[in-house]
């Protein structure tokens, strides 16, 4: 038996560092994913595709990792960065965007993430399992924009969850 686990984020918050900076730091998948917290390994596919192997981690007496893959297309004349899921790779789907924006004085961002994780157990532990995992991962996220505005000199406004 399976269980699914939807995930939704989105952020909005601008930093320090100008646009062509935060574009290149944010479309070399290896050097963004070196700010995220809990990546095992993260392995290029080739063509765009990353397969993604998150740590393990122990609920109760379960131990769980999600592991997933995307193809990620950079286009800096319009600042966005998109990664599709690239099905066949693991245990979950994962999408998301930066847009990312010049404010002369700033650079705003916008990062989107949408995931749905497919975990081995019975349907009954869905009420218990699932708000710890959204939770976890909202937690990840939290923590990657964190150490990005950090490496980006600092954070102009407060973000915001949209």
């Amino acid at each position: 038996m399976t269980i699914i686990v939807n995930i939704d984020l989105g952020y909005e918050f601008a930093v320090k560092a100008d646009h062509t900076t935060v574009f290149g730091t944010l479309s070399d998948v290896p050097k963004s994913a070196s700010f995220f917290p809990k990546v095992d390994q993260l392995v290029d596919l080739g063509d765009g595709v990353y397969r993604w192997e998150m740590e393990k981690i122990g609920i109760a007496q379960i131990s769980l990792q999600t592991i997933y893959a995307s193809r990620y297309v950079c286009d800096k004349a319009t600042g966005s960065i998109v990664w599709t899921p690239v099905p066949g790779e693991g245990n979950a789907l994962v999408s998301g965007s930066w847009q990312i924006t010049d404010k002369k004085k700033s650079t705003q961002l916008v990062l989107k993430i949408q995931g749905e994780l497919t975990l081995p157990l019975p349907g009954l532990m869905k009420m218990m399992v699932a708000p710890v995992v959204e939770a976890e991962f909202e937690k990840m996220v939290e923590q990657y924009i964190d150490k990005l505005t950090q490496h980006f000199g600092g954070e102009v406004i407060s973000s915001n969850r949209v």
